[in-house]
């Protein structure tokens, strides 16, 4: 017998972040899209039960391997009054809840076609090219290198979804702590030890706050976005999921 995930889908609104009622969610396997495999219902809350769904072995995600470690599939979403949304290679892990929350937009045409979210590989599995070289000391005389005076937690994190250098990129506001989660889900499984997941995230917290605290990416912008909850002070952090 296979092992099995659970998933369990939250939709809100896009205004007002209100939660979305009686919307269906079609699921079926990336490798058979057309095969319904569950329909489900948001509730008042804007939240489907919790459903089982077939994983590969928990042991293909505990060490590097060529099997797949996570299983995918495909989520088509539709609300009354809402653009619908299908979501592509949600993952799912031996064990694990899945959780995919989503903000859908008002209805604007009556002909809406779905918009496609497309979830790639994960890094531990997929090919990847290398990250971007950077310098590992930034020139602290030049424009817009300023250390702040204190470590701060921002209350959102600008995401660039390209490379630094690519002005046409979006930027996304993402709060804080979704960002580290995030990070998290793309970088690390969730079927590792309890104390490898933390020492993995405190290792992504680190890495984020040293980009505020030495405001690492200013000097590639010319407007400054965001800002800190508490400190006060704006910041722009570009980083790609």
């Amino acid at each position: 017998m296979p092992d099995v995930g659970t998933l369990q889908v939250s939709l809100v609104s896009n205004r007002g972040k209100r939660p979305i009622t009686d919307a269906a969610v079609e699921i079926s396997s990336a490798g058979e899209p057309d095969k319904i495999l569950e329909i489900l219902k948001t509730d008042v809350s804007g939240q489907t039960e919790v459903i089982e769904l077939e994983t590969p072995p928990l042991e293909y995600s505990m060490e590097p391997g060529l099997n797949q470690p996570y299983s995918e599939y495909n989520l088509k979403i539709t609300a009354p009054g809402f653009e619908p949304v299908e979501v592509s290679g949600s993952q799912m892990l031996s064990g694990q809840l899945a959780l995919q929350n989503l903000s859908l937009e008002p209805t604007i045409t009556e002909m809406a076609s779905y918009e496609v979210l497309a979830i790639g590989p994960h890094t531990l599995y997929g090919d990847y090219p290398p990250k971007i070289a950077e310098s590992e000391v930034k020139d602290i005389q030049a424009t817009g290198e300023v250390v702040l005076s204190r470590v701060v937690i921002p209350e959102y994190v600008i995401v660039h979804d390209g490379a630094v250098s690519d002005n046409t990129a979006k930027n996304y506001y993402v709060l804080y702590k979704d960002y580290i989660k995030n990070v998290a889900s793309c970088e690390i499984y969730s079927t590792w030890p309890k104390e490898t997941l933390k020492a993995n995230i405190l290792a992504i917290m680190s890495f984020t706050l040293n980009r505020v605290y030495t405001e690492w990416y200013r000097s590639h912008c010319s407007f400054m976005v965001g800002k800190c909850g508490s400190a006060g002070i704006f910041f722009l952090l570009l980083f790609a999921f």
